[in-house]
C-alpha cells in the first residue's frame, strides 16, 4: 500500500521506516527538511519520498483511496492539519490521526469529514521510541470499511504474536483475532483514543506504583529509623532480581532496572514529572461516568506535586517517561 504520513518526530518518523520495511511506500512531510531528508535516507528499499508541503504529499499519493496519517502533538497542531488536509482529501479517502487527541475532539472531527466523504480514523499507538524495533500496540476506532482497508498498514505496525503465550480461550466466537497480533478495531470513531486514554491513565497509577515502592526501599536507611532497622539496600540490585520471576515483572520494570543500572541515585533526573493529558483527560471521563479511580487521580496529583519539591520515586517515573517515551524533562 502507500500512504502519507505527516509529522516525524519519535513514532512519526520510525512508523514510517517500519512500514518501508514491510514494503509500503510512504510520502512524508515535516516542517522540519532536515527531518524529512533523515526519514528518507532511514527508509528500505526506497519506498520512501519527501514531500515540501501538505499539498504536495496529497498530491503525491496515487490510487483511487488516499490515506494520509497524521502524528503530530495532540491539540491545535493537530487540529489544524486535521482542517487542512481533510480539505484537500476527498470522496473515499482516510484520514487517520495517531496522536493522543481527546476523543471527544475525534467526534467532531469525524462527523464534520463524514460530510464530504472523508473517512475519519483515530490510532491510540502505544509504543514509544521502542516501536520501530518491536511494534506498536494500536487500538483504533473508525468504520469498518475504513478499518478493513487500512488494515494492512496496521498488521505491519503491529509486533504480531511473538514469542507470548496463547491466552486459553482465545479461540472462542466473538473475540477478535486482530488482538492477538498487537491491534484493534475498538468501535467507531473516538473509540481507539478513547481506549488508549484509559491504558495512560492505568499507566500513570502502575509508574506511580512502583515509584513509591522504590522510594520506601530508598529510605529504610533513614536516620529517622532506629540503626538496628536500617538497611542500605541496592535498588538496581532489587530492579534485577524482581524481572525475574517476580508476578510484578513488566517492560515498565525492565525499563527501571535499565537505567538503575546506568546510575543507582539516578542523579541525571530532577524527578519533576510531567503528565501529557490522557490521565486528566481518563479522570473527566470516570467523574462523568460516576466510576472511582482513586488509584489513577492519585498518579496525577502527584505529578503535580513533583513539580515543587522531588523524592527518589519522582525520579524513578522520569526514569521510565525517558525510557519508554524519549520524554525529556522540561528545563
Amino acid at each position: 500500500m502507500q500512504i502519507g504520513i505527516i509529522g516525524l518526530g519519535r513514532m512519526g518518523g520510525n512508523i514510517a521506516v517500519r512500514l518501508t520495511r514491510h514494503g509500503h511506500d510512504v510520502v512524508v512531510y515535516d516542517r522540519d527538511v532536515t527531518t524529512v531528508q533523515k526519514v528518507v535516507e532511514r527508509a528500505e528499499g526506497g519506498h520512501a519520498i519527501g514531500a515540501v508541503s501538505e499539498a504536495d504529499l496529497v498530491s503525491k499519493l496515487t490510487g483511487d483511496t488516499k490515506v494520509v496519517w497524521l502524528m503530530l502533538p495532540a491539540g491545535e497542531i493537530t487540529e489544524a492539519a486535521v482542517q487542512s488536509v481533510g480539505g484537500l482529501l476527498g470522496k473515499g479517502d482516510i484520514l487517520i490521526d495517531g496522536g493522543n487527541t481527546y476523543y471527544k475532539d475525534d467526534l467532531r472531527r469525524a462527523a464534520a469529514l463524514k460530510t464530504k466523504g472523508v473517512d475519519y480514523v483515530d490510532v491510540g499507538t502505544s509504543g514509544g521510541v521502542w516501536g520501530l524495533e518491536r511494534g506498536y500496540c494500536m487500538m483504533f476506532g473508525g468504520s469498518k470499511e475504513a478499518a478493513a482497508y487500512i488494515d494492512p498498514i496496521l498488521s505491519a505496525l503491529a509486533p504480531g504474536k511473538g514469542d507470548i503465550p496463547p491466552t486459553p480461550d482465545r479461540d472462542r466466537a466473538g473475540l477478535d483475532p486482530r488482538a492477538e497480533q498487537g491491534y484493534l478495531h475498538c468501535g467507531p470513531a473516538g473509540s481507539g483514543h478513547f481506549v488508549k486514554m484509559v491504558h495512560n491513565g492505568i499507566e500513570y497509577g502502575m509508574m506511580q506504583a512502583f515509584a513509591e515502592g522504590f522510594d520506601v526501599m530508598k529510605s529504610k536507611n533513614s536516620p529517622l529509623l532506629a540503626e538496628d532497622e536500617r538497611f542500605d539496600l541496592n535498588m538496581a540490585d532489587i530492579a534485577e532480581v524482581w524481572r525475574r520471576g517476580s508476578v510484578v515483572s513488566s517492560w515498565l520494570l525492565d525499563l527501571t532496572a535499565e537505567a538503575m543500572a546506568k546510575n543507582g541515585e539516578l542523579s541525571e533526573f530532577s524527578g519533576e514529572v510531567q503528565d501529557s493529558g490522557e490521565g486528566r483527560w481518563t479522570i473527566e471521563a470516570a467523574i462523568e461516568e460516576a466510576v472511582p479511580v482513586p488509584v489513577m487521580t492519585a498518579a496525577l496529583f502527584t505529578r503535580f506535586r513533583s513539580r515543587s519539591g522531588n523524592t527518589y520515586g519522582e525520579k524513578v517515573l522520569s526514569a521510565m517517561r525517558f525510557g519508554f517515551g524519549g520524554h525529556v524533562e522540561k528545563k
